[in-house]
C-alpha cells in the first residue's frame, strides 16, 4: 500500500475535532495512549536507506508496520506501507531480536482518530505539541485541510521521530 499523509501543528486540538466533526467527521476511535518502538539492526541499515519497521502498542492492541523509504514529493510524505496485527508483541519483540533487530527510539502520545470519506485523521498529543495528520489522496487532504484553514506551507513532512529529534537538539522536551 502506498501511505500519503501530512502532519499540521495545532495550538487548540479541541477546536480542530470540533470543526472535523462539524465538518461530518465521525470517531473511529476515541482518545487513546500509544507507544511506538522502532526497530532497527546494529549499523542503522533501515534509516540509512530512510526505512522503519515499527511495533505500536495501544492497549492490548498492537500492529507492526514497515515503512519503506520517502518518495519525492514538495508537500507530502509518500511512501511505502505494510502493516498487520500482532497479537503477542512481547514474542514478537523476541523475534525481532532473534533477526538481530534492536530497539533503537521510543516515543508515546495519545491518539484520536477519525474518518471523512476515504480520509483517516489523527489528533495526535506529542511530548513536541499537538498535531493533526492526515492520510489519503492528495488532493483530499488539501481540501480538508483548507477547510479547516490551513494551506500546503503549513504541511509537515516529517516524522515525530524527526520532530522528536530536532526539538531534543533545541533542548526542548524529547
Amino acid at each position: 500500500m502506498t501511505e500519503v499523509e501530512v502532519k499540521i501543528r495545532v495550538t487548540d486540538l479541541k477546536a480542530v475535532r470540533e470543526k472535523l466533526l462539524a465538518l461530518g467527521a465521525v470517531v473511529s476511535r476515541e482518545r487513546h495512549a500509544e507507544v511506538n518502538a522502532l526497530f532497527d539492526f546494529a549499523g542503522g541499515e533501515l534509516r540509512s536507506r530512510r526505512q522503519a519497521l515499527r511495533v505500536r502498542e495501544a492497549g492490548k492492541r498492537a500492529t507492526l508496520t514497515f515503512k519503506g523509504e520517502p518518495r519525492k514529493s514538495r508537500s507530502f510524505k509518500v511512501r511505502e506501507e505494510f502493516e498487520t496485527q500482532v497479537r503477542d508483541p512481547k514474542a514478537l519483540r523476541k523475534i525481532l531480536k532473534a533477526l538481530g533487530l534492536k530497539e533503537r527510539f521510543t516515543y508515546a502520545k495519545r491518539r484520536t482518530v477519525l474518518r471523512k470519506g476515504r480520509l483517516t485523521i489523527a489528533l495526535d498529543e506529542t511530548a513536541v505539541g499537538d498535531f493533526i495528520e492526515l492520510e489519503g489522496e492528495r488532493h483530499e487532504i488539501t481540501r480538508l485541510a483548507r477547510s479547516l484553514g490551513f494551506k500546503r506551507a503549513d504541511f509537515i513532512t516529517g516524522s515525530y521521530v524527526d520532530l522528536i529529534a530536532r526539538a531534543a537538539e533545541k533542548g526542548g522536551p524529547a
